[in-house]
């Protein structure tokens, strides 16, 4: 959907800015400089997190991917007031995320979601291992208090940590070097958009973002300022903190993804 559609479909429903803003997860200011035309050129995750808040409108779909998880006390605290306490006082059978203070529900791994992350952190750790690579290559589930505050606890799907020292309590404290994420319906506007930014801001050296349902890899490199490199799943692509000496193959990936339509 092209900005012009997207404001046509405005106008057609009668949305507010509001609107757009809170169910895209977009901030209010960057909506309305897209709408205006003061942004020219969006970044593509922006793009994306508004074309889906309004075509889940169109088909009066439940907006789950920011659904938060009520838990304890909810009279007492509101969204944006959770810290890590409240995070590990929920039940280790419930998993969450909390970000900037707000906690969101995770909906339990699908066995296709499992088996792709699988097959990418394999390929890492087996490259890892090869090589005899100081990093360390981990898969979800893992606590990651991605900006050492109180206030944020994200669990990747995969990332990679070259710096041992930030291994504490079984946890990590900081950014890793490398996430993925792989999309799925009910997180696929928090890993656009909220993940994003958080990752880059807490120092994030590359983030993918892997759409299984668009069979599409999404790759950014905050170090050469690479953002959203856009690659299908017939080529093998490079991690570039490894200076493209490790590629990623996703020859079964592709397959495991066409099987999804199915």
């Amino acid at each position: 959907m092209t900005i012009e559609e997207m404001k046509q479909k405005k106008l057609q429903k009668g949305y507010s800015y509001a609107q757009l803003s809170d169910w895209s997860g977009v901030p209010l200011g960057t909506v309305q400089k897209i709408f205006s035309g003061e942004t020219a050129h969006p970044r593509y995750a922006t793009l994306h997190a508004l074309e889906q808040a309004l075509k889940e409108q169109d088909g009066s779909m439940a907006l789950n991917d920011s659904a938060v998880f009520s838990y304890g006390d909810s009279n007492e605290k509101k969204q944006g007031e959770y810290t890590v306490g409240d995070y590990f006082a929920i039940p280790d059978e419930t998993r969450v995320e909390l970000i900037d203070g707000v906690i969101y529900d995770l909906a339990v791994p699908t066995f296709d979601h499992q088996r792709i992350a699988g097959e990418i952190y394999r390929q890492i750790a087996n490259y890892i291992m090869d090589n005899n690579g100081k990093c360390e290559a981990v898969m979800a589930p893992i606590d990651v208090q991605l900006d050492c505050d109180d206030k944020t606890m994200v669990q990747p799907d995969v990332l990679i940590l070259c710096n041992n020292e930030k291994i504490l309590k079984g946890r990590v404290f900081g950014a890793p070097d490398f996430v993925l994420e792989v999309v799925s319906p009910s997180t696929k506007r928090k890993d656009y958009f909220k993940k994003l930014e958080k990752y880059e801001n807490a120092g994030v050296r590359e983030y993918w973002i892997l759409d299984p349902y668009k069979k599409q890899l999404l790759v950014f490199f905050f170090e050469e300022d690479i953002y959203a490199q856009l690659h299908d799943l017939t080529q093998p692509v490079p991690v570039y903190i490894y200076e493209g000496k490790l590629s990623i193959r996703f020859e079964h990936i592709e397959e495991w993804c066409n099987q999804m339509d199915r």
